[in-house]
């Protein structure tokens, strides 16, 4: 990141916040969050031990070993700092995992009958895997990639080493099997930018924490006074689809 943490990290959310879709949520299954307390900051080797899960939530969809995976890759991909919470304190891990019993995961949206032929990234996605697929293939072939190449699984990396891992990923430099490591980090970076920002019924930004960091009202009726004034901090805190308030 760039020295200015101000620019830095909010710039980047700002940006990224404007890549989430606002039909991805769509398929969504409405469930009540559990109350939790907020996971530690801190990067020691272990991600699984550095950031404990919700106390009161158990994951659906994801091994312990793909729910400590899950919580190491989300931590750096939005690490804590002094502006905001990281991606685990803000309840990633979680969204993600109810993500995974939607229609969305299932690619029950998707048009999936094949022919599955690599074609022209103007083509869109063109592979036979759902979501669900991608998440549990990938989490495997990159745990076995650590093991061969690190003599330890992701999760229990070092934060350095783990930044490493995530950036060959992304560039598609990592061969995995099964599924394209491009793909998979692609998958895990969007939902990791949805669950930071979705509205907390869903699972993710516990306590509003993001929208409170960059601004945003959140689901209020009317905050129409607030469009043109340009440059200007709002000056109530948002309100989420259930009528909570920060």
């Amino acid at each position: 990141m760039p020295s200015s943490p101000l620019s830095s990290r909010r710039g980047f959310l700002r940006t990224a916040i404007a890549l989430v879709p606002a039909g991805t949520l769509a398929g969504c299954e409405v469930k009540q969050s559990a109350t939790t307390a907020a996971a530690g900051s801190n990067e020691g080797a272990n991600a699984s031990a550095d950031h404990a899960p919700r106390a009161h939530y158990q994951p659906h969809f994801f091994d312990a070993k793909e729910w400590a995976f899950i919580h190491a890759a989300v931590d750096r991909l939005i690490p804590p700092d002094s502006e905001g919470p990281g991606a685990v304190e803000a309840g990633v891990p979680e969204f993600i995992d109810r993500q995974m019993d939607t229609p969305y995961a299932h690619g029950a949206l998707w048009y999936m009958q094949g022919p599955f032929a690599q074609g022209a990234p103007e083509l869109g996605y063109q592979l036979k895997l759902v979501p669900r697929d991608l998440y549990r293939l990938g989490i495997a072939a990159l745990n076995a990639y650590c093991a061969k190449t690190y003599a330890h699984p992701f999760d229990a990396l070092d934060a350095a080493t783990r930044d490493t891992v995530l950036a060959a990923l992304e560039k598609g430099r990592i061969e995995l099997a099964d599924v394209p490591a491009a793909t998979f980090f692609g998958q895990l970076l969007q939902n990791t930018r949805e669950g930071y920002f979705c509205d907390p019924i869903h699972g993710g930004n516990r306590d509003m924490a993001s929208w409170k960091m960059i601004g945003f009202p959140g689901a209020r009726a009317d905050f129409m006074d607030f469009v043109n004034q340009n440059g200007a901090a709002y000056p109530y805190g948002p309100v989420s689809i259930e009528g909570k308030r920060s």
